[in-house]
């Protein structure tokens, strides 16, 4: 994929606010004491003789001195965390597959204590012209621990957004983790969107 947008890990002061789309979402239980888990995403692929729909899995990390700054860095396709804790095993640039096609796996329990906040999140490459959730078919995101699904839900709370955080993972001062559902659309672009996924609403 040629996109430099990931080339920016701490991107900050992008023009733009986000789109909120959407409402509360239905995967909005929490979960404490979580130590590795699972993020994937799955969705269709487009029409013969039309562009392929592209999208990525996006982790930003936080660090306990400015939870809701600038994240310290990201991980996305073709990428891993500096300590090799978050890594994206899977990528999928067309959706072709069957089940998740994009996973990532987020390793909570060996983050660095510096780390207390993880937002999770997916955006549509747009290299092909503007496409929102509601254009691409099928697509979902599945976030498990082991056998145990925190969350599945498809993206239609968010139909007109170009991208969404899906996930947030917090540390609470015994060091534990927990997991809280975050399905919140942003009319932004991809780069935006990186600078924008972990503000506080």
């Amino acid at each position: 994929m040629a996109c430099t947008w990931w080339n920016r890990p701490r991107a900050v002061g992008a023009a733009g606010e986000p789109g909120e789309q959407g409402g509360a979402s239905p995967v909005n239980s929490v979960h404490k004491g979580l130590k590795k888990v699972e993020v994937g995403l799955k969705w269709d692929p487009s029409p013969a003789g039309t562009p392929p729909n592209d999208l990525d899995i996006i982790a930003a990390t936080y660090a306990a001195d400015a939870p809701y700054g600038a994240p310290v860095y990201l991980v996305h396709f073709d990428s891993r965390s500096p300590d090799g804790t978050i890594t994206l095993n899977r990528d999928s640039r067309t959706g072709q597959g069957f089940g998740f096609d994009e996973i990532m796996t987020l390793e909570l329990d060996r983050l660095a204590p510096t780390y207390t906040r993880v937002v999770v999140g997916v955006a549509i490459q747009q290299e092909t012209g503007q496409k929102v959730f509601g254009d691409i078919s099928n697509a979902a995101f599945r976030i498990r621990e082991g056998h145990n699904n925190l969350a599945e839900s498809d993206l239609s709370d968010v139909a007109g957004s170009t991208a969404a955080t899906i996930a947030q993972f917090t540390r609470d001062a015994a060091g534990a983790w927990s997991f809280r559902g975050l399905v919140r659309g942003f009319d932004a672009d991809p780069t935006t969107f990186a600078s924008l996924m972990g503000s506080e609403h």
